[in-house]
């Protein structure tokens, strides 16, 4: 056979794949009536978006925690923690108010954070190219900053493009989970571009994948621009298994204010706060432990490391998974359940510290964050009117960045004074149980209210007795 005949036939294999492929996946996301209801099309398009995040991560991606010693690399990793604050700072503040003035033009919201994105893209190939900071920082700071405004605008999307029966909590999960594989297809082919080409193409291929999902945007069903109507019922129906019926806005009675999210919301940010503190405490304390001090003999830190990682990957995924299986209208339930098996964990693996506890710890860690923030979505979704849900996603877009910082350096600072992860990990279940018995009085309080209000109503009257 021919080189030429080879070639061809290795082409259509590779297509013949890829064709099965993308059925597989428009079979996948489109399930449930996803795909006439345009949810299909709305986690395609967050696949894409993660493909482009994923291209831009990899292309400028640096050594900076491998290749200087552990004291540079302290530093270093502290200053790049509190530099991803610095979007969030106009996120909730900026981004979710006008996002909110733009709900009856949400296709062109979306659209314009991917054309825009694109185009920075572009921008920062030619910048990598001729190595200009100047050009490059601005722009990754840009691309940053409108990544956040597309995940927030998809989160407020969502309900006006869920299918009847399905909940919002398997929706997001479908919609992250299918964004996870995306990436993890693209790095590495981002890498290999990398290494083949240079930085310059990866950010080039990001640039395409951003424009195919601006069109991809406005593509989106007309619905998705039209007043809320249906989303309305299918939110009241899923919030009777949880009682917070009485806590959503309708037309007659907005909240007027961030400020007056209500107990379910305000409840299910705070035990987010605490899990996603608890993920970024975990990455850098045992990063660092690992690279100061190891386990055990037989094992490397690079390797131990690598197995970390790979850890934490894997309880994202694991998240993320057990939230599209969920068949339960209970977010609730999901965000205080997951917060009660991480304080059991760090309990149990402080008591029993090494290599397995810490891949343990790491695993529920990244669980908890995945299948907690998707809870947490769902209840804004459910709970919080149309009026301000970009808003309040931003809101708590900033509020977990910054306790994950915050967490972060706080397990920076505890891998210098307190290298023994048996005292750490018992100072974090101590906060974690802290913070659950915290949010757990007030819940016992409300019940009980309305129990002896229920009570009271079920009474006979006075009136009712004598006569």
């Amino acid at each position: 056979m021919s080189l030429w005949s080879r070639t061809g036939a290795a082409g259509r294999a590779v297509r013949a794949v890829a064709q099965r492929m993308g059925r597989a996946t428009r079979r996948a996301t489109h399930a449930g009536g996803a795909g006439g209801s345009g949810l299909g099309a709305l986690i395609e398009l967050n696949a894409l978006n993660s493909a482009g995040d994923a291209l831009i991560a990899v292309a400028l991606a640096g050594t900076m925690f491998f290749n200087l010693d552990v004291q540079q690399a302290r530093g270093q990793v502290a200053l790049y923690l509190l530099v991803t604050m610095a979007p969030f700072a106009l996120v909730a503040p900026l981004i979710g108010p006008v996002l909110d003035h733009m709900r009856h033009a949400r296709r062109i919201a979306i659209a314009g954070t991917m054309l825009a994105r694109g185009l920075l893209c572009w921008g920062m190939a030619g910048a990598v190219l001729h190595k200009d900071p100047v050009t490059l920082m601005p722009a990754a700071f840009g691309a940053l900053v409108l990544s956040k405004a597309f995940g927030v605008s998809r989160n407020a999307v969502t309900p006006r493009v869920l299918p009847p029966g399905l909940a919002l909590v398997t929706a997001n999960a479908r919609a992250s989970f299918t964004g996870l594989v995306a990436a993890s297809i693209m790095a590495p082919l981002g890498a290999g571009l990398v290494a083949v080409a240079n930085a310059g193409w990866a950010l080039r291929a990001a640039t395409v994948l951003f424009m195919v999902g601006a069109i991809s945007a406005m593509r989106l069903p007309s619905h998705v621009d039209t007043p809320e109507a249906d989303v309305a019922q299918a939110r009241s129906e899923e919030g009777e298994a949880t009682g917070g019926a009485e806590e959503r806005t309708d037309g007659r009675g907005r909240w007027r204010t961030l400020l007056r999210v209500g107990p379910v919301v305000a409840e299910a940010m705070l035990a987010n706060a605490a899990l996603r503190a608890f993920s970024g405490f975990l990455i850098l304390y045992l990063a660092f432990l690992l690279r100061t001090k190891g386990f055990v003999d037989a094992v490397s830190p690079n390797i131990a490391l690598g197995m970390l990682a790979a850890a934490a990957g894997a309880g994202g995924l694991a998240g993320t998974g057990l939230g599209a299986l969920v068949k339960a209208r209970a977010p609730r339930a999901i965000v205080f359940g997951t917060l009660l098996a991480a304080t059991v964990t760090a309990a149990v693996c402080a008591a029993f510290f090494g290599l397995i506890a810490a891949l343990v710890v790491a695993f529920v860690g990244a669980l908890g964050q995945s299948l907690g923030k998707l809870g947490l979505d769902a209840i804004v979704q459910r709970e919080v009117g149309e009026e301000i849900r970009s808003s309040t996603f931003a809101v708590t877009e900033t509020v977990h960045q910054l306790v994950w910082v915050v967490g972060g350096l706080t397990g920076l600072g505890m891998s210098i004074v307190a290298a023994n992860g048996h005292i750490a990990l018992a100072v974090v279940a101590g906060a974690l149980a802290l913070s659950l018995v915290t949010l757990a009085a007030p819940r016992r309080s409300r019940r009980a209210v309305r129990r002896r209000e229920r009570a009271a109503e079920s009474e006979p009257s006075v009136a009712d007795t004598t006569a």
